[in-house]
């Protein structure tokens, strides 16, 4: 039998019934829930460096345990040197059992290893409960070796929930164990 993720089984036993209550669902299926959390990195250097690219995938495959897609460029931009169907980027999309772990790790380790960190922005939502988090450099994740990086990159982080407002997403990341900063500290 598969191993139910920790934060699925905390997700089932305590967030479901905090919601319920708290916003008075009158059943299971409205609570709002997680569908994917999609992790990405940029790399504008790809086009003068190839290398960039296999590092950064490396990188995230470590960091998800999952192969990420090369995202390629929509259009062309002539200041930047830009041509449609460049590669500039990499990303993963996760969802059920690796979402959860990812999440685990992402709250309880990688984000309390951030420099000088006090919780993240509360206010990171898109309007329609989904959250979106940057992270500077990939150092912060145990699997990413430090004598293996070729140059720091940072990373942006998509969760993306059912939810049909913010406050509710809020909630409902904070009682997954999401370390949002206090209203009134500035980052």
């Amino acid at each position: 039998m598969a191993r139910v993720p920790r934060m699925k089984e905390l997700f089932n036993t305590e967030v479901i019934p905090a919601m319920q209550r708290d916003f008075g669902y009158q059943n299971v299926m409205e609570v709002p829930r997680l569908v994917k959390v999609v992790v990405n990195i940029g790399l504008g250097e790809a086009l003068q460096n190839a290398k960039a690219l296999d590092a950064a995938s490396r990188d995230l495959t470590a960091i998800t345990g999952q192969k990420p897609i090369i995202t390629k460029a929509k259009k062309s931009i002539a200041t930047f040197r830009l041509r449609e169907g460049n590669p500039i980027g990499a990303k993963v999309t996760l969802r059920g059992s690796r979402m959860y772990d990812f999440l685990d790790r992402l709250f309880n380790i990688a984000l309390p290893r951030v420099r000088d960190f006090r919780g993240v922005s509360p206010d990171s939502f898109d309007g329609r409960g989904n959250y979106t988090l940057g992270l500077r450099e990939q150092l912060v994740w145990p699997e990413v070796d430090y004598d293996s990086i070729d140059q720091v990159r940072g990373m942006e982080i998509s969760i993306v929930t059912t939810a049909h407002t913010d406050d509710e997403a809020r909630y409902l990341l904070q009682l997954l164990g999401m370390p949002f900063r206090r209203s009134g500290v500035a980052s």
